[in-house]
């Protein structure tokens, strides 16, 4: 046997990807390999057994193996070990001194008058404002139009805009300059956003910073293109797996797709937290009035980004925790910060509810809707009056709890089936509010807006449910 051959690798078995189902026993020249004795306790199957005195690692076993990695060299073992990737490499010394944040700057605006335009422009022109000049996306109706201006104004700005391969890509893009601790957004729809999750979950869990605006439109599946709040619960109780969470702010108006998506960038880096903003097909459409602030963010750079200089060595981005008690700790400093959040950023807009017998509470586009119908009903001498809840996530029960200690009754006026009502159900469970009064609804599915009759004979029907 020639020197080469003693030194060539030797194969080990890998027992949670080996089947036994011999092929490898068929291929060895040299006999080393038998049918194994022992159950797999974590698979139920049994693996083949290694003799391998005889063996001169020829290879020949492992490329007759079906189950990739079921049969490994022995040089290739560590590529199987548990290494926390924030002990990998050792403690990160560096000389430079520890980063310090370069704070944002405010800048004057003129003066303007009030554009006319429709709500996504608003929205991509409020994240102008706020300093984003990283944007990445995949055109979807009904949110198209922000991306699409965003590509013509980031170039002449220094700014990028990149139309990604998917909405898979998007987020991980989103990952990565948010990491640098850079303001990034994307804008998508209802069926995007749900292949977006997975990499949500892995920017809540790193603290890294980034706006989603969801165009919401009718589902499931690929639906219509039409509004419909079909994702209410998906932004409030499901954004990826795990211990997740992020402020999802609501606006009803253009001007609040400016305004809230200023706000959005400002919360993304207060938190170190996605924030989600929840609009609807009709609003993403929608022209009106929108007014421009007096002032524009330059964005500064926080001490904890990723910047890539010698400076931000010592940073990490990370979600991995692979020793049970880490990561139980990270979540329990999730959970403080979500905690943080509830206390600081519920949001809610009252019309007329000073003195409301009659509760409507609605969102988004239904909200206006609601908000004729609080006319319409006090003409007719009903005391209504119209909660709005800006904030989905947290659910703004501090502002609702006085006014449903005075109400008789409670209609929810919703684009879903019943995804608005169960945060206002659970919100108030968490309040300790367990015998509200009566709860109805007026809903409607597939694109189909509440109209304003239908709100109103809800109200004057006694408690009869409009469905």
């Amino acid at each position: 046997m020639t020197t080469a051959a003693r030194e060539r690798p030797k194969p080990f078995v890998v027992p949670e990807y080996c089947k036994g189902c011999g092929r490898c026993i068929e291929a060895c020249p040299k006999h080393c390999i038998t049918l194994g004795t022992e159950i797999n306790p974590l698979t139920g199957l049994v693996p083949v057994h290694l003799e391998l005195e005889a063996c001169n690692g020829c290879g020949l076993c492992i490329g007759a193996c079906p189950e990739p990695f079921g049969l490994r060299t022995l040089e290739e073992k560590a590529q199987f070990e548990l290494q926390d990737p924030s002990k990998l490499f050792g403690a990160r010394d560096t000389t430079a001194p520890v980063p310090e944040a370069v704070p944002d700057t405010m800048l004057e605006l003129p003066a303007t008058e009030p554009l006319v335009i429709k709500g996504n422009y608003a929205s991509a022109i409020g994240a102008l404002l706020a300093g984003c000049r990283h944007v990445y996306g995949y055109p979807i109706t009904p949110s198209t139009e922000g991306a699409e201006l965003m590509a013509k104004v980031l170039p002449g700005l220094d700014g990028v805009f990149l139309q990604a391969v998917s909405e898979v890509t998007t987020v991980n893009m989103m990952y990565g300059c948010g990491g640098a601790g850079l303001p990034s957004m994307t804008y998508t729809s209802s069926p995007g956003f749900s292949l977006m999750l997975e990499g949500i979950s892995y920017m809540i869990g790193s603290e890294v910073p980034g706006v989603f605006v969801n165009v919401m439109r009718g589902g499931p599946g690929l639906g219509n293109i039409a509004p419909e709040q079909s994702d209410i619960k998906l932004v409030c109780r499901g954004l990826g797996h795990g211990n997740t969470h992020a402020v999802v702010l609501a606006p009803a108006t253009p001007q609040e797709m400016l305004d809230l998506t200023i706000l959005a960038f400002e919360l993304t880096f207060k938190y170190r937290n996605p924030v989600i903003i929840a609009s609807d097909g009709y609003l993403g459409q929608m022209t009106g009035q929108v007014r421009l602030p007096r002032t524009m963010r330059r964005p500064g750079l926080p001490a904890w980004a990723v910047w890539g200089d010698r400076q931000h060595r010592r940073n990490l981005i990370n979600s991995i925790y692979l020793f049970e008690p880490d990561l139980e700790a990270h979540n329990a400093h999730l959970n403080a910060k979500y905690a943080a959040m509830t206390d600081a950023e519920q949001r809610a807009d009252c019309f007329r509810t000073e003195d409301a017998e009659v509760l409507l509470i609605a969102a988004n586009t239904p909200a206006q809707t609601a908000k004729g119908a609080v006319e319409e009903l006090r003409r007719r001498g009903v005391k209504a009056g119209l909660f709005r809840p800006i904030t989905l996530w947290p659910f703004p029960i501090r502002r609702l709890l006085p006014l449903v200690a005075k109400a008789g009754r409670i209609v929810v006026v919703e684009a879903s089936a019943g995804q608005l009502e169960d945060e206002l159900r659970l919100a108030l469970s968490h309040a300790d509010v367990h015998a509200p009064p009566p709860i109805h609804h007026v809903r409607h599915q597939g694109g189909i807006l509440p109209q304003l009759e239908e709100i109103v004979a809800a109200v004057m029907s006694a408690g009869e449910v409009l469905v």
